[in-house]
């Protein structure tokens, strides 16, 4: 009996003995924690929120604008060839599948139009605003948005504008001409069919196609600004654009790549056609859509648009 009672005496305390250094370690790990916490370390730091409130999303929104307005004239420009490229590829992927269905369009037009949704634009545009290129068309928004808040000025924002647009017609010419001669798109005539249904429409028509894209195009960008996980962009990107490539509306950055691409396999379209019957409507629809379609009904209740100063 005292043998027994010596023998789970020796067991209890070697078992103490063998925990107590792990008990040590707990307590040291817990200690350190608690003094990261209330050091302001790295314990200390929440994670952001999946999704930004209204008023801070929007004044992300202008910091954003800001600091791209900021940006000398040279990084705006190479940065938004970067995203010129990203919008062509885009729009290659979409003619190469969407645009390759005639069959299916005649028989079955909307899921033609979602086919070509789906798969193109949005990855382009994923790309660009994951990797920080500078797309026109978002900048219509944003750097409106910081202008109008007094965060720069109207001269660089003049400077954004034009060197983002530059820059994205370089990228996506670049683009229409790699695609042209990669001879992906065999005989096909999706290109040439779509350049030319584009260059067809009246000017209003084109105008108004413009505001409608560019109000989506740019909500994808702002709620995407909100967003602090990969899918959460993703998601707030893959739905607008989507909708608005199926919805057949016009974006002067993917017809900068689109029409081109038509004319290099043989559309029946001048430079002169091109620019006057369709980008430049299309583009100023594209600013009407950005800067006030989008930014300026938030400008007006969670910012300072339109507000007297006292």
């Amino acid at each position: 009996m005292i043998a027994r009672f010596i023998f789970l005496t020796f067991l209890l305390t070697t078992s103490y003995a063998f925990s107590l250094p792990s008990i040590e370690r707990k307590t040291a790990f817990n200690i350190k924690e608690t003094t990261l916490r209330m050091s302001g370390g790295e314990a200390a730091v929440p994670p952001p929120p999946e999704v930004k409130a209204p008023l801070a999303l929007y004044h992300g929104a202008v910091a954003a604008g800001a600091k791209k307005a900021a940006a000398p004239f040279s990084k705006i420009f190479q940065l938004g060839i970067a995203a010129g490229c990203h919008i062509a590829f885009g729009a290659y992927l979409a003619i190469s599948i969407g645009g390759n269905c005639p069959g299916l369009a005649q028989t079955n037009p909307g899921l033609q139009k979602m086919i070509m949704g789906a798969f193109g634009l949005p990855f382009g545009l994923i790309m660009t605003l994951i990797t920080g290129a500078e797309l026109f068309t978002g900048n219509t928004a944003l750097v409106t948005a910081a202008w109008m808040e007094g965060k720069t000025s109207k001269k660089d924002l003049i400077k954004n504008w034009s060197a983002s647009y530059l820059g994205n017609f370089v990228g996506s010419l670049l683009l229409a001409y790699l695609a042209f001669k990669s001879g992906t798109l065999g005989a096909a005539p999706g290109a040439v069919n779509l350049a030319t249904a584009k260059c067809s429409l009246a000017w209003d028509v084109a105008f108004t196609r413009g505001i409608l894209c560019n109000w989506l195009v740019c909500m994808a960008v702002y709620m995407a600004s909100g967003c602090s996980s990969m899918i959460g962009k993703m998601t707030a990107v893959w739905f607008p654009i989507s909708a608005f490539v199926a919805l057949g509306l016009d974006h002067s950055i993917a017809n900068m790549f689109i029409i081109p691409l038509g004319i290099l396999r043989g559309a029946d379209i001048t430079i002169g056609q091109f620019l006057i019957k369709n980008l430049i409507p299309v583009t100023l629809g594209n600013i009407v859509g950005g800067a006030l379609c989008v930014m300026a009904p938030y400008g007006s209740t969670l910012g300072n648009w339109f507000k007297k100063k006292e």
